[in-house]
């Protein structure tokens, strides 16, 4: 498995005073191939980890499957070609259960994919709007604001890899109810980080992910809501900002989206009755 983290050295410069040499931390990035039955899905630059389930997400993301009994087996292999290379590490070869059907040919990037952008391999803006096997809408999931704004803070603490390198985005999963803290994953791409928790998810039996919380640590782009809606998601947090595609995906989805979760305030963008915030007692002398 390649690593997570690499030291560097560098040059620090503080303004009118001596520089000094040091060695920094960074957070690796190399590109992993996703193959199904041998045959080449996508390239995507990720961070090496968890890559089982990366793919597994993305899967779940595309609507090419819905549950751990449509998931066989993976496995590692070489290069391109496989014919004797050494073993690297960023060829994940996926065997789907018989039933399912392989991948649509719009599915298929024959390029890479950045880990800042995860649908700039997509041949139009439609093929996106991937029809979830989970009515989200049906889901009557209600959390409290206040539970809601320590999520932020529950998984910064939990990400190890960024306290070293500064430089990963990370997704977690909470439960709704009693707000602990189920799977939370690093990457250097921020829809890797929810494919894996949705990996993590199909991989453990828990899909639909009803009665959960998804939180990310940047912002809510169009591709984060959809993968939340394909998995099941009712609720969606972001420390940033969400686009206006996001939104209006969202909301026609049936998702609760949070944005700008920053202390004790949000900003919810759509379905607010799924978020209980009642109103400090008043006493009175």
């Amino acid at each position: 498995m390649g690593r997570i983290t690499a030291r560097w050295p560098i040059t620090k410069v503080s303004v009118a005073e001596s520089s000094d040499r040091r060695v920094d931390m960074l957070a690796v990035e190399e590109p992993l191939e996703i193959r199904v039955a041998g045959r080449p899905l996508v390239v995507t630059m990720r961070t090496p980890g968890h890559d089982v389930e990366l793919a597994a997400g993305f899967l779940v993301s595309e609507g090419v499957i819905a549950g751990s009994d449509d998931f066989y087996s993976a496995i590692h292999c070489g290069g391109p070609g496989t014919g004797g290379q050494e073993n690297t590490y960023n060829v994940l070869d996926i065997t789907l259960a018989a039933h399912v059907a392989p991948p649509r040919p719009e599915v298929e990037r024959s390029f890479y994919t950045t880990s800042s952008c995860g649908v700039c391999g997509k041949a139009s803006i439609d093929a996106v709007h991937t029809v979830s096997a989970y009515d989200v809408t049906a889901d009557e999931t209600v959390v409290r604001a206040d539970r809601i704004a320590e999520f932020p803070e529950s998984l910064r603490a939990a990400q190890a890899v960024f306290a070293k390198t500064g430089g990963l985005h990370a997704a977690a999963l909470f439960d709704a109810a009693t707000g602990e803290l189920l799977v939370l994953r690093e990457d250097v791409g921020r829809h890797n980080a929810v494919d894996k928790v949705i990996g993590w998810a199909l991989l453990n039996g828990r899909l639909p992910l009803r009665g959960t919380v998804l939180q990310v640590s940047g912002r809510a782009s169009f591709e984060l809501v959809q993968k939340a809606v394909m998995a099941g998601v009712p609720v969606l947090t972001a420390v940033s900002a969400p686009s206006s595609l996001a939104v209006q995906l969202a909301k026609d989805s049936g998702l609760t989206l949070v944005g700008f979760l920053r202390g004790s305030t949000m900003n919810v963008y759509t379905h607010a009755d799924r978020i209980d915030n009642p109103l400090p007692t008043t006493v009175r002398g």
